[in-house]
């Protein structure tokens, strides 16, 4: 704990402030030292699980009061925020974690931080771990202009998992999901719609059995299959940046004909339906033909 203090205690920690501290995902040792010397500092420890929260800060010597414990997950969050806010306006300085990660990212706390930015408090980020920026810091999956889609936890239901899917064949940018034990070999049976796209799969990151692989979508089912220890475990994947496919001439030129006699959205759901090319691209081509005010050759 010394370390935490003299790396952390030269920085100002206002009163009155909620401080959003991310945690270890599985490895302790990824806590930082800032994380540390706030958890030490604060008046209350807010948290998705208060017993996890607890064994955590023990296994670093931190030890606090029962009155300085308050519970706060997905179903009180919008209710128990209120009391944050109460408590901030006393001066206090409120530290809040969720089980694992990054608070507010497929997790509680964004609704926390909304209602104390809401109020015309202070709410501090402390970054650190992230299952989500941790794969892709490995993966590999590099999009032209680095940019990339997060998009969590895909539908239970295997008909919205599977329409989920089919918009995802859309999205040429890496896509990070997440995904849990009992649900991951249901995933890996949908993504294999997207054929020979590849994917990496990262189970158990930072943890003692971390496990990284790389493969096609076609081929993760197979993949699990081979071993039942490979669906224990939680789990990140990363879809790889895809060619974005050359939008077709005859589709365009179709929609330039609808244009000149139907309204746009009309003109781009016949277009589709004529040509079989994406709605959403006809969507954005349709606007630049209006834009441009020109058509194709």
């Amino acid at each position: 704990m010394n370390a935490a203090r003299d790396a952390a205690a030269s920085q100002h920690y206002p009163q009155g402030a909620l401080y959003v501290v991310a945690t270890p995902i599985g490895n302790l040792a990824d806590i930082s030292l800032r994380a540390l010397h706030v958890l030490q500092l604060a008046d209350l420890i807010a948290c998705e699980d208060t017993r996890h929260t607890q064994a955590l800060l023990r296994a670093y010597g931190i030890d606090k009061a029962p009155a300085q414990w308050l519970a706060v997950h997905q179903h009180n969050e919008a209710q128990l925020a209120q009391d944050v806010v109460a408590r901030l306006r006393q001066g206090q300085r409120v530290a809040y974690a969720s089980d694992a990660g990054t608070p507010a990212v497929s997790d509680p706390g964004a609704r926390l931080a909304a209602a104390v930015r809401e109020a015309g408090l202070r709410a501090v980020p402390l970054p650190g771990p992230s299952s989500l920026t941790t794969l892709l810091s490995v993966a590999g999956a590099v999009a032209d202009d680095g940019a990339f889609v997060f998009e969590g936890f895909l539908p239970a239901k295997a008909g919205e998992r599977q329409a989920a899917v089919a918009r995802l064949a859309q999205e040429c940018r890496p896509v990070v999901l997440l995904e849990a034990p009992h649900r991951i070999e249901a995933l890996a049976r949908s993504l294999a719609a997207l054929a020979d796209r590849p994917v990496t799969l990262g189970r158990e990151l930072t943890k003692q059995h971390e496990e990284l692989a790389g493969m096609a979508c076609a081929d993760l089912a197979g993949w699990l299959a081979a071993d039942a220890q490979r669906s224990r475990g939680e789990f990140a994947l990363v879809l790889h940046a895809t060619q974005r496919p050359r939008q077709d001439a005859d589709a365009l030129r179709v929609l330039a004909l609808l244009l000149q006699e139907l309204p746009l959205k009309s003109a781009v759901k016949l277009a589709a339906g004529i040509t079989g090319a994406p709605r959403n691209e006809l969507y954005q081509a349709a606007l630049k033909l209006k834009s441009d005010g020109a058509q194709p050759a």
